[in-house]
């Protein structure tokens, strides 16, 4: 056996000085280098003593508090059915006939689709995973096969299992099923329907995974992230089945068990590190916030409640950036740590503990910067990693919808604005009740439209009026520089237009299933920005789906906004690591008066270079004609944008390419690209115009011609 490195390649085949640049990289402090060094021992000892108590640890019960211990099995039940401590904002024993009435009521298509997912799960075993649709999970060993190789991890001791192996197996598909997402489906489509068949389902899904997943072996139990979110995962719909009929004694003594095994194996081996902390650790403390909060019952609760929730805030200042956004380069994950923070502060809200306002205040501005971003279809790029990762999927959520988050802060912020993009969504009733409802309905929707906007500190810039829109990415690689999510996008470009993308950032798809895929995904050629002699402005290898250089390290030097229109320019460095350097500068300028882009490229440095101008663009797009030095890109409702080039007199190629909006799904796409080989300095532009209908099409093809005969002159 061998231990894996942090990125999933096996330590025992990486030379020293790979270990050292892998485990090291990034912005560090000297000081914390013994520190974790130390900490890296003290782990190694606990496993050790973990591994030596693995079946004392499964034979034993829960561990009460002494209040509840002297309890006989009928009064724990009898005190769990009738207890106040929950997550969900509403006495499901006393509302489920108001709960059923406005579910019925407002969201009629949403819950025909609940019932009907919950019925599948009950009666053919089967639901939605991830992008791979829906599957059949009814495999013997099912909690610990992967549904899409069929490969079973098996049962060893969790910290021996090699979770990134070159075979075709993706460890995230595993975690994913055995984060029970689908337990939250039952719990609600038994809250609407009071059907004791979901119920039963959940406690025998509970019990066949206990069989299969003995504490602290295999895949299941390998990452302490996997372990918080599959607690909280069970206890939101605990919250709803503690009630049903289908909980018994020996039920309720065998899942109390389950969660004490969730905590304490959380808190010894948890993903805290003094090089760096992401949202491993984050879920980390907030499954142990979780557990402590709605579980006061176990002997440890306020321990873990009390450390989980200060660590938690502790992870908040330090992962969330001055302008509102998470700090791991990704919109994705960004939607994913704001869910953590959101629904963790509704728990202790709901259960009577105070959250210091700067917190809320911090909430705010990750909404602020979901608003700000957000295309004007309601999406939003899905800039870096996006694997749809969800708290607690009351709904599945495309990873690039985040419109419900909005929902969400208008009714509890009141802010009108955010009600631009969102609609009356069923997490708000879910999440805030009735009272939330009324809130959100109450707030008069903000007569203006989002305007122009800069996050200096997520490296996010739109320039947008009306329904043109652009985003503009100046992200580093994330993490402090250490990088994981992040992917060789600097100075890469989004354009929507007339309500739909046009050029997009394609998503990231998978991870270990497809090594060259995943590698592919976050290359820089894939991204709407330029590519020099071969190589990727940050060094990545496919082999190591999760490490990602730093030498981009983009710089913006100038932002204007006002009426009239928009600038930006900014700078990159990733590629003087060559041995004849150059340097990236892109500007872009936005008429609003006359609604145009214009993009201007220059390369500076020295030798000669072969240099790829790539566009990325959306499912569903037509390169309906190239002319002369203007390209026509189509839908099928006849809007239209059209490119056009200056400096170039080839074509582009158009090169076959995939866009992903969800973790393990791929849609056909193309992407633009031309090729010229040049000394710099080297200066490109390109001017992009958008046509709303055929009608309009002279007119704006004029004035690109107008313009391209401007900038040749």
């Amino acid at each position: 056996m061998y231990y894996t490195g942090t990125f999933g390649k096996p330590v025992s085949q990486m030379s020293i000085s790979s270990k050292i640049s892998t485990i090291f990289r990034g912005r560090l402090s000297l000081v914390d280098l013994p520190r974790e060094f130390l900490r890296r021992n003290k782990a190694a000892s606990r496993r050790n003593i973990e591994r030596r108590d693995l079946e004392k640890i499964n034979n034993s019960s829960a561990r009460l508090s002494s209040r509840f211990a002297t309890l006989s099995p009928a009064e724990l039940l009898t005190h769990f059915r009738e207890r106040s401590v929950s997550f969900f904002p509403f006495d499901f024993s006393g509302d489920l006939e108001r709960i059923t009435q406005l579910q019925l009521q407002l969201f009629p298509a949403e819950t025909a689709q609940l019932i009907a997912s919950a019925d599948r799960i009950v009666r053919e075993s089967s639901w939605e995973l991830a992008g791979f649709g829906t599957l059949q999970f009814d495999a013997e060993n099912v909690w610990r096969r992967d549904p899409i190789s069929g490969k079973d991890w098996g049962t060893e001791y969790h910290a021996d299992v090699v979770v990134y192996q070159n075979d075709g197996a993706d460890i995230r598909i595993l975690w994913e099923l055995n984060r029970f997402g689908h337990g939250v489906t039952l719990a609600c489509a038994f809250a609407v329907t009071g059907d004791e068949a979901y119920a039963e389902t959940f406690f025998s899904h509970i019990e066949s995974w206990m069989r299969q997943n003995p504490y602290g072996r295999g895949a299941n139990w390998n990452c302490a992230m996997e372990v918080a979110l599959r607690a909280i995962n069970l206890l939101a719909p605990f919250d709803i089945f503690r009630r049903s009929k289908a909980l018994n004694e020996e039920r309720l003594a065998q899942i109390l068990r389950l969660f004490d095994q969730h905590g304490k194996f959380i808190l010894d081996n948890n993903e805290f590190s003094y090089i760096v902390t992401s949202n491993h650790y984050l879920s980390d403390v907030v499954g142990l916030f979780w557990i402590g909060t709605l579980l006061p019952e176990l002997k440890q609760a306020s321990e873990w409640r009390d450390f989980g929730r200060s660590e938690m805030l502790r992870e908040m200042d330090k992962q969330i950036l001055p302008d509102g956004a998470d700090f791991e380069a990704s919109t994705g994950y960004h939607k994913f740590v704001t869910e953590i923070f959101l629904y963790s502060f509704l728990l202790a809200k709901k259960n009577g503990e105070e959250t210091p306002q700067k917190y809320w205040d911090k909430i705010q501005g990750m909404l602020e910067y979901i608003y700000g971003i957000m295309r004007p279809d309601g999406r939003v790029p899905l800039v870096g990693d996006a694997d749809g990762s969800q708290i607690v999927p009351l709904f599945k959520r495309d990873a690039d919808d985040q419109a419900y988050l909005l929902s969400l802060g208008a009714a509890l912020f009141d802010e009108p604005k955010f009600k631009h993009f969102a609609p009356l969504t069923p997490e708000i009733l879910w999440l805030l009740g009735e009272e939330g409802i009324n809130t959100f309905e109450s707030i008069q929707k903000a007569d203006e439209s989002p305007v122009s906007a800069a996050f200096p500190d997520a490296g996010a810039y739109v320039l947008r009026d009306g329904d043109l829109y652009l985003h503009f990415n100046v992200n580093d690689c994330g993490v402090n520089g250490r990088g994981s999510h992040g992917h060789n996008d600097a100075l890469s470009i989004e354009i929507s237009a007339f309500g739909r993308p046009f050029i997009v950032d394609p998503g990231s798809y998978v991870y270990n299933l497809d090594r060259n895929a995943r590698h592919k995904f976050r290359s820089t050629a894939y991204h709407s920005t330029v590519k020099v002699t071969g190589k990727e402005q940050n060094t990545t290898h496919a082999e190591l789906p999760f490490v990602i250089g730093n030498e981009s390290r983009p710089v913006v030097d100038e932002w204007q906004t006002s009426s009239e229109g928009d600038r930006v320019s900014a700078v990159h460095f990733g590629y003087e690591r060559l041995k004849k350097i150059v340097t990236h500068r892109r500007t872009i300028e936005f008429n609003k008066a006359e609604k145009y882009w214009l993009i201007d490229d220059k390369l500076t440095g020295t030798g000669r270079h072969k240099f790829n101008f790539a566009f990325h663009l959306s499912p569903g797009l037509e390169v309906a004609d190239i002319d002369r030095n203007i390209v026509t890109i189509s839908d099928n409702a006849g809007r239209h944008l059209y490119i056009g080039v200056d400096s170039i007199d080839r074509k582009p190629e158009i090169v076959p390419a995939f866009v992903s909006r969800n973790y393990g799904h791929k849609e056909d796409s193309s992407i633009l690209t031309w090729e010229i080989t040049a000394g710099v300095p080297f200066i490109i532009r390109f001017i992009i115009v958008p046509a709303a209908s055929v009608e309009n099409s002279a007119s704006r093809l004029e004035l690109l011609s107008r313009l391209t005969d401007n900038i040749s002159n």
